[in-house]
């Protein structure tokens, strides 16, 4: 649905790819004309596309179709009388529409997608045998039709395509739109992929934002010399640092309440789990059948059934981190001070340069290596949901970067060494989300033409690619560096934010100016992630997520230990000589210490996590829900008595 003009536009938005029919007659019972034939049945629009090597079914959900099968999941919708019901189609102008006025999210259209296309069935009530040139296989009688050409290898993939429309018009109005520097479509953003990418590039937007008043600070500390006050210059810009640090991730609470606010999601504040969907990806903890079968009626005994299955998965979850941190503790902290060692003794900077350089791309290796086997330790887990289970692996796999604050014995060699690390990682970074991709792309694309060639194509000339949809076939997924089990291509990007918060912020008085670097980084890596997202990436899958999870509690303890770490700093005054000794400074500094701990955590109790206005309006909406369920309450009781009262004249008529 178009909203802007009421129109309704097709659009393709997801392709199944298929093996391309060897001979050219059809014959009866062909897997693909059955599987075209069926999609049409649940009414969608299918159309055909031949590629080098396979066929594209590109299918398309009219609205009518969409709102089927939003009734038939019982997808809950926020209404105008502000409560969430189960979607209706008879009542659709009742509900909420989207920023660009469609009626369904991207995260609602691509669960009835695959609700419709999984839901394609066999009701005759026998099996149908189907073909696909000289193969044959059996369709069982209420088997799902998909599922079953996924397991004879006649799907080969299913996933979203890119609106060409609304793409070309997130290109002139987001990526390549430099002279916005920090401002972006965040709703247009959010509608075309989803809120969990439209959060991030919202957090993404607003830190950057916000980095300019501490890279200005930064400016004038490092290039002005204030004289006899000179020795208070890097203390003031310390506190300065800190309580910006904990005010920006505060108001960032408040913003991302307004974001779902505006976006019509519903959520809940949980002490672990943060927010949560209602209706949608909900599930509480996943107790199995045999504890629920055998809880007896004594209230005693079902509470300590539930109390002992409680325990027994935080048990788990602790036996994996500790041994995670113990991992880390006894493979990394020694790497850790070999590097620094080594760093010590090499005088060519040339050579400091390239080491850097080689332990940067070591640590993304162990990294990717951690995650790995994060997911193994998840998946052995008893986690409440997948958001959970998410965040476990965030927590899991972040590698602290805290280790050189006391291993580098003077401020110029900790300069330096922050200095290349930002450099290298931004440059590192660009290279990963820009050429990566298109490399992968170019070499698919070469693959299928050689494929083509050797198949018996033209000897001359250069085999074109003409449709778009097998362009995107081609293109990578959106996916983390670990794997895609858990999480996808953000889980890479909070990474990088995350190490470079935490090297500008645990290191702010060793260097000032990292934040007018890191606010440079960030305007470029906005427009880059953009274009990554919209030009060399398949448009990704749409998830269910209305924050940044467990990177914002992340965040919260860089925070607190930046507080420790530039303390560190500052009781370690260098001397003439550039080298650090303890001064009659320490109590000033422990005190000083104490005082911004005490205010970090103080603010998060002065400045509301919610604007006022939020708070007003779900209120205002529990008001009418309670309302309107008093109501048919009272309407459901006087029938009642209304129907015994009719019966009870009835029998006393007849006596």
């Amino acid at each position: 649905m178009d909203g802007r003009n009421g129109e309704e536009r097709i659009v393709h938005e997801v392709a199944i790819v298929v093996p391309k029919r060897v001979r050219e007659e059809e014959e009866e019972g062909d897997c693909v004309e059955v599987l075209v034939s069926e999609l049409k049945k649940r009414g969608m629009v299918v159309d055909r596309v031949v590629g080098l090597a396979d066929e594209f079914l590109k299918v398309a959900a009219p609205l009518e179709t969409l709102g089927s099968a939003a009734a038939e999941l019982h997808i809950r919708k926020p209404t105008r009388l502000g409560i969430d019901l189960p979607f209706e189609v008879q009542g659709s102008e009742a509900f909420f529409r989207q920023p660009d006025g469609s009626l369904f999210s991207w995260f609602e259209r691509f669960h009835c997608y695959q609700h419709l296309i999984y839901g394609i069935v066999n009701s005759d009530g026998y099996d149908v045998t189907l073909k696909l040139d000289d193969k044959e296989f059996c369709w069982a009688a209420g088997e799902s039709l998909v599922r079953r050409l996924e397991s004879e290898g006649v799907i080969k993939q299913m996933f979203p395509l890119h609106d060409e429309l609304n793409r070309k018009e997130l290109l002139k109005t987001w990526a390549l739109n430099w002279w916005n520097f920090t401002n972006q479509p965040i709703d247009q953003i959010y509608s075309y992929f989803g809120a969990k990418i439209g959060v991030y590039f919202s957090f993404l937007g607003m830190y950057t934002r916000w980095l300019l008043f501490p890279a200005l600070l930064g400016i004038i500390v490092q290039m002005i010399d204030f004289g006899s006050l000179q020795f208070l210059v890097l203390p003031s810009f310390f506190v300065s640092t800190i309580l910006w640090a904990a005010l920006f991730l505060q108001f960032w609470k408040r913003k991302n309440a307004a974001l779902l606010a505006r976006w019509q999601i519903n959520y809940l504040v949980g002490p672990s789990q943060g927010y949560r969907f209602i209706g949608m990806e909900w599930s509480s903890l996943p107790f199995p059948n045999e504890l629920i079968k055998n809880l007896g009626n004594e209230k005693f005994k079902e509470k300590e059934a539930y109390q002992r299955y409680e325990w027994f998965a935080y048990r788990k979850r602790f036996r994996n981190d500790v041994l995670v941190i113990m991992t880390i503790i006894c493979l990394q902290l020694p790497f850790e001070l070999a590097y620094a060692h080594i760093y010590e003794i090499i005088t060519s900077d040339t050579i400091k340069f390239l080491l850097t350089a080689i332990y940067l791309l070591i640590i993304q290796y162990l990294t990717r290596l951690g995650g790995k086997v994060s997911v193994k330790l998840i998946n052995r887990e008893i986690n409440e949901s997948v958001e959970y289970r998410a965040n476990s692996l965030i927590y899991k796999t972040y590698i602290g970067i805290f280790y050189h604050v006391l291993l580098h014995r003077n401020f110029m060699t900790l300069r330096q060494v922050l200095i290349q690390r930002l450099i290298i990682s931004q440059v590192f970074w660009t290279l990963m989300d820009g050429s990566l991709p298109y490399l992968k792309y170019s070499y698919r694309k070469f693959r299928a033409r050689k494929k083509k060639k050797s198949e018996g194509g033209p000897s001359t000339g250069k085999i074109l690619i003409a449709s778009r949809v097998e362009k995107e076939y081609f293109k990578p997924t959106y996916s983390a560096s670990i794997g895609v089990e858990l999480e996808d291509g953000l889980f890479d990007d909070f990474l990088e934010l995350a190490l470079q918060f935490g090297m500008i912020m645990m290191f702010a008085c060793a260097f000032p100016l990292a934040f007018t670097l890191a606010a440079v980084s960030n305007v470029m890596e906005m427009r880059t992630n953009a274009l990554k997202l919209l030009v060399t990436l398949r448009r990704p899958l749409p998830r269910a997520a209305a924050t940044i999870g467990a990177w914002l509690n992340i965040w919260q303890f860089l925070v607190v230990m930046s507080i420790c770490t530039n303390s560190a700093l500052l009781v370690c005054l260098y001397d003439q000589e550039g080298k650090w000794k303890i001064e009659p400074g320490l109590a000033a500094i422990l005190i000083m210490e104490h005082v911004l701990l005490l205010l970090k955590f103080g603010l998060s109790r002065l400045v509301p996590e919610e604007p006022a206005w939020v708070r007003a309006n779900r209120m205002k909406n529990v008001t009418q829900a309670q309302d309107m369920y008093c109501k048919q309450l009272l309407r459901s009781i006087s029938g009642e008595f209304s129907s015994m009262a009719k019966s009870q004249q009835e029998g006393a008529v007849e006596t």
